[in-house]
């Protein structure tokens, strides 16, 4: 008895867990955490990094000797014939076996691309890092708009669910005025259809609200199926948008990341124009050559013959005098070079023009949240009249439904506005290049 109830009790622990990992209570900073440890993306763009890494201990593996054994073994069956003025010779004994076995030592002593080549893998180690950077600006830019567009979407579901309820509580209202003869037809039919309409209108802002709530958590790179909950709203904000833009107001955009790859490929360009100039200079190696020959044996047997040791050991200097295609491949570096200064100044132009739009738009939109939430003040004011007015007798129902859908409109255009600042922001953010700015 005793170990089935010890058997109940994991099994119930057991679930309470399972649950607990379906739920997650949600701000923006660990949305943002979460995406950069589970989104696919950046765990491309980081073994990218190890791959260059890689790059750049071959380049200078370069420079190490290379040792290489080789080994042949060639039976004459009929050898050749060499006639001459004093007779013919033969170039050996037929049904004859050669054994040769050998081992090449090779050591660059003065390789000037390889050089360059290993300061060229360096400097493409840090264009990865840059694009690796670059990917997880993207993804916290991504991530930030959807948990901005799903607090948006949750807002207006709660604003249209709070309409949708004052449109019941009209209409039962209404209906129980209409029953008693207190008012007309049209009244009762007015309520109904505002009532309808409300209750459609949240239907789709709740629609809204699960699309937008999926889209956060493909970007997040977790499981569909786990219950996200999100613990602030667009409200919450407010008080930082009193800051205004003057944080931004000196902000530069030369950490924008991709101006910042612009320079790195214009590095890399610069070094593969010293790599082609060590076309033009010589090389120099040294390669140390060991043998052992036997020649001339009757039979197949390897370790019976006697063989001969040789060592030989070589310098060589290669000296380029004339190769045209060097001269073309220092012309097309050079045009190269020359594109990417134009692209990164049109770059910088249209990133700059980006972001004086991003201020002035987070500034127009602090003015219209102040205008906004007067006019759901204002908004709340008319319904509680309207509503008076009409109990009394002395409003009709056209009235009161106006006035609700003009607080409806209010509420919507207020969360709009600071949604709107929240996206500038974020844009703002990610074209000059900010990690931190949630810290």
């Amino acid at each position: 008895m005793k170990g089935k109830k010890l058997l109940l009790s994991g099994v119930v622990m057991l679930a309470s867990t399972s649950l607990f990992a379906q739920q997650l209570d949600l701000t923006l900073p660990k949305a943002i955490e979460i995406a950069l440890a589970e989104n696919p993306t950046i765990k491309v763009a980081d073994k990218d990094i190890q791959l260059k890494e890689i790059a750049g201990d071959e380049a200078w593996q370069a420079l190490l000797p290379t040792v290489d054994a080789s080994a042949s073994l060639s039976h004459s069956i009929k050898v050749a014939e060499m006639r001459t003025s004093m007779g013919t010779f033969k170039m050996g004994m037929d049904g004859s076996t050669t054994a040769n076995g050998g081992i090449t030592v090779a050591l660059p002593l003065f390789a000037p691309a390889v050089y360059q080549n290993m300061q060229l893998t360096k400097e493409d180690i840090l264009l990865a890092q840059e694009k690796a950077r670059g990917s997880r600006l993207d993804l916290i830019n991504q991530v930030t708009k959807a948990y901005y567009g799903a607090l948006l979407s949750s807002d207006s579901y709660e604003v249209m669910k709070q309409a949708y309820a004052i449109a019941k509580e009209n209409y039962d209202v209404v209906e129980q005025k209409f029953n008693v003869g207190k008012v007309s037809e049209y009244d009762k039919i007015s309520a109904e259809v505002q009532e309808r309409s409300m209750n459609s209108s949240m239907v789709s802002a709740e629609t809204g609200k699960t699309l937008a709530m999926l889209q956060l958590k493909v970007l997040m790179g977790i499981n569909p199926d786990i219950d996200i909950t999100i613990v602030e709203s667009l409200k919450d904000y407010e008080e930082a948008l009193t800051l205004a833009n003057s944080e931004y107001e000196t902000a530069e955009i030369d950490n924008n990341s991709a101006l910042r790859q612009l320079d790195q490929n214009a590095t890399l360009l610069e070094r593969s124009r010293k790599i082609l100039s060590t076309n033009f200079m010589p090389t120099l190696a040294m390669q140390l050559v060991g043998q052992y020959q036997s020649m001339s044996n009757d039979n197949w047997n390897v370790f019976k013959y006697k063989y001969s040791p040789s060592l030989s050991l070589a310098f060589s200097l290669s000296i380029p005098i004339f190769h045209a295609s060097n001269f073309t491949k220092m012309k097309s570096n050079k045009i190269q070079l020359s594109q990417l200064g134009d692209t990164r100044l049109n770059t910088q132009r249209q990133l700059s023009m980006a972001a004086e739009s991003y201020k002035r738009n987070m500034a127009s939109s602090i003015a219209q949240v102040s205008s906004n939430k007067q006019a759901v003040e204002q908004a709340n004011k008319a319904v509680t009249i309207s509503a008076k007015r009409y109990e009394v007798g002395r409003g009709t129902i056209l009235e009161l439904n106006q006035s609700e859908v003009a607080l409806t409109q209010a509420q919507l255009t207020y969360n709009q506005s600071i949604y709107d600042y929240l996206v500038n922001k974020a844009e703002l953010d990610h074209t000059l290049g900010r990690e931190n700015y949630l810290k």
